[in-house]
């Protein structure tokens, strides 16, 4: 397990943990991009304390990283709540992955949940090189998820980002879905009482206009979706990213 600070682009740091597997030739990346973590603003570590990245890695042979969001962490702020910042952050350790030597850039997903999966949406929308998204317990029109959210949520969107008509543009990858390319893995809880269900499904519909290959799994769950849950839907779709793309000449 190593740790990195990278330049974000502007000047600031951005912090990125990454596990990498014993491997003689290039393998495929996960980048993770947390959601809120109620007051702990740990950031990336989060993937490092609860294993997933030793466990993605070991399990699908593959560099597993985890980012910290501005604000998180060891990443620069201040947080902007998904917001441009937020996407750079997540474009810089995208750019760093492709950089490494043992890392193929033809096969790198990306993986953001909750607030992690607004910002990942709206950086899929301008990578076109992903190989694949997975969005967990997301919301992709935050105008609508300010209108009908908790007063926690409404009070982050006021401090963090505003209230105006570009903020929640730059967040809202519903209105940007024409430009998105990878293949998408939308996972939901039906009853999430942060991130109403409609706005998976609302996105679901977008991309498949789009002519995106998407998957939409709706779980009998709330915000926070069961591990075993994600694994089980997840995990044929990632072993079908992560195998080597074999060019025939």
């Amino acid at each position: 397990m190593t740790r990195h600070l990278i330049d974000r682009g502007d000047g600031a740091s951005v912090e990125l943990f990454q596990a990498r597997p014993e491997s003689e030739t290039p393998v495929g990346a996960i980048l993770f991009v947390h959601g809120n973590q109620g007051g702990r603003l740990i950031g990336a570590k989060e993937a490092v304390d609860a294993g997933a990245l030793v466990r993605f890695c070991s399990g699908l042979k593959i560099t597993a990283a985890a980012v910290s969001q501005p604000g998180f962490g060891g990443s620069d702020g201040p947080a902007d709540f998904c917001g441009p910042d937020t996407q750079r952050a997540i474009v810089a350790a995208l750019s760093f992955l492709r950089e490494q030597p043992a890392v193929d850039p033809s096969r790198i997903v990306l993986y953001g949940n909750s607030r992690g999966a607004v910002a990942s949406a709206m950086v899929a929308t301008q990578a076109p090189d992903l190989r694949a998204v997975i969005l967990r317990s997301g919301v992709y029109d935050l105008k609508a998820a300010y209108e009908t959210g908790s007063k926690g949520l409404r009070w982050a969107i006021e401090q963090e980002a505003g209230l105006t008509s570009d903020a929640f543009l730059a967040r809202s990858a519903l209105h940007h879905a024409q430009r998105m390319r990878a293949e998408t893995l939308l996972l939901h809880g039906r009853l999430d009482e942060r991130a109403p269900v409609a706005q998976a499904e609302r996105f679901s519909d977008a991309l498949s206009e789009a002519g995106v290959p998407v998957t939409l799994h709706v779980f009998e769950c709330g915000h926070d979706i069961p591990r075993e849950y994600a694994q089980m839907a997840q995990r044929s779709f990632l072993q079908r990213m992560f195998d080597p793309i074999v060019t025939f000449h």
